[in-house]
């Protein structure tokens, strides 16, 4: 879940959404067997770090002036999932220039650049990232 402070409509209230990501990497030349990357490795390490930071949680603005903030962190902490801090409202633009960064630091070591990412927060609605 998460929520825009100051938001003019309802999405100053807290919500979740149907979050869907495409990641794309680029290569100097295809490996042995004609791939930039094997797609398993992609679905592991990005797959494995966004099911363990934001699955099930909360993205949430670090300076976020709602009061129910602390009770919020504080539940999600007692139950094991922390919730995982932005500098800057959690809109889909922020979450998925974030999603880029962490997707090439967990990408860095096997030969590939991570040239773009979109995040699609609804069906019809997404953000995308560029390098």
């Amino acid at each position: 879940m998460h929520r825009i402070p100051r938001h003019e409509s309802k999405c100053r209230a807290y919500h979740g959404h149907r979050y869907a990501a495409e990641i794309t990497a680029v290569a100097p030349e295809l490996d042995a067997l004609g791939r930039v990357v094997d797609f398993g490795v992609i679905k592991e390490r990005v797959g494995g770090w966004i099911d363990e930071n934001w699955d099930h949680t909360a993205l949430l603005m670090r300076d976020d002036p709602d009061p129910a903030i602390a009770a919020l962190a504080a539940a999600n902490a007692a139950l094991g999932r922390p919730v995982y801090w932005t500098a800057l409202p959690p809109t889909a633009e922020v979450i998925v220039a974030e999603l880029a960064r962490i997707a090439q630091d967990l990408l860095a070591d096997t030969g590939v650049t991570v040239v773009a990412v979109r995040l699609w927060e609804t069906p019809n609605g997404s953000a995308e990232w560029r390098a």
